[in-house]
């Protein structure tokens, strides 16, 4: 999830569990929605990881700085360092629980995307995720920010603030329902195409919370559709327009009714058997171990003759959106055929 989406909804829970009066010693309802905001983007603070390599950054990404064991800690310092901001007009007792209040609204928001949160690091590097959220929903922030706003107009009224984060635990219950609705589909084509022993994932995608991506995985090959469950009819082709909204419209338009789904194979090692070789022989060296501890669903992206050597690039299908080139994809290349392979960033980094 978007940083400033974390950072409103710490707003905003602050303003939902702030004290109707004060008492001495006790946040303003201005600091304390500060404390909010501020906490609540603070987990992102490991944006400084790109600093080193993407690849270092997307697998140490919502790493320590996501635990809930170091929640605690984490609290605890930026509870002081506010404090010191603030000329000690709050002690950092005062401060603790509002801060510790935001960063668990952040961790609770990553949780719901299909990126992964390590909750255990630095114990455990598993990435427990539920995706019902794609990580820039719109219609998630908006409901944040008109709860946000109309607290804001009642400077002593919680109820706003509170029927907000009402509406977002029901919205993204919906989008639990709608995640249900996207495996069935992914179900029902398994068991009409044979694959019994497939497993079936689905994937909130950008624009509508009923834009799914389904990925039924079996072995080292994939089928993925991407479907809307809302229509129950075709979109026509979209217009060849240029900029945002001729986008907007060719995203949207890869989106179809699971009756008229397309399914698309993608292989982990590609199709043909100098592919597979080829590529196999990139995702098995050990420079690549952390692409390989990352991506869920890896697949071959392409292979790319350069001189005497070859690049042999993967992607992650969770992060592919139709009519965009695909995000976070990682290769190794060599300078001859019995050369030593080398790590390369190919494209996208969001």
């Amino acid at each position: 999830m978007d940083t400033l989406t974390h950072a409103l909804s710490g707003a905003l829970l602050a303003r939902a569990t702030a004290p109707m009066r004060p008492t001495a010693g006790e946040l303003t309802s201005g600091v304390r929605t500060t404390v909010g905001f501020v906490a609540a983007a603070f987990p992102d603070c490991d944006f400084v990881l790109r600093l080193f390599d993407p690849l270092t950054y997307i697998t140490l990404h919502r790493g320590v700085t996501h635990s809930i064991i170091l929640l605690p800690a984490w609290a605890l310092l930026l509870a002081w360092l506010l404090s010191l901001i603030l000329r000690q007009r709050y002690s950092w007792r005062a401060i603790y629980s509002m801060a510790a209040l935001g960063i668990a609204i952040h961790i609770a928001g990553d949780v719901f995307t299909a990126y992964g949160t390590m909750l255990l690091a630095p114990f455990s590097s598993h990435r427990f995720a539920i995706p019902f959220t794609f990580i820039i929903d719109p219609y998630f922030t908006a409901i944040i920010a008109i709860g946000l706003a109309a607290a804001m107009l009642r400077p002593q009224g919680r109820r706003p603030a509170l029927i907000a984060l009402l509406v977002l635990g029901g919205y993204v219950g919906f989008q639990g329902i709608l995640h249900s609705h996207a495996v069935k589909v992914g179900e029902a084509y398994a068991e009409n195409s044979g694959l019994f022993e497939a497993e079936v994932h689905a994937f909130p995608q950008p624009l509508s919370p009923f834009n799914w991506k389904v990925i039924v995985s079996h072995g080292d090959d994939y089928q993925v559709a991407s479907i809307d469950l809302w229509r129950n009819h075709s979109r026509k082709p979209p217009d060849p327009a240029s900029g945002i909204l001729g986008m907007w419209e060719r995203i949207a338009a890869g989106y179809q009714p699971a009756s008229a789904a397309k399914w698309i194979r993608r292989g982990r090692f590609g199709d043909t058997d100098s592919q597979r070789y080829l590529a196999h022989e990139a995702w098995t060296q050990d420079i690549f171990a952390p692409f390989r501890q990352f991506a869920a669903f890896p697949a071959l992206n392409q292979i790319e003759p350069t001189g005497n050597g070859v690049c042999v690039s993967f992607l992650d299908l969770r992060f592919t959106v139709p009519s965009l080139p695909p995000s976070l994809v990682f290769g190794l290349c060599r300078d001859s055929p019995a050369g030593p392979w080398r790590l390369e960033h190919k494209q996208g980094l969001f």
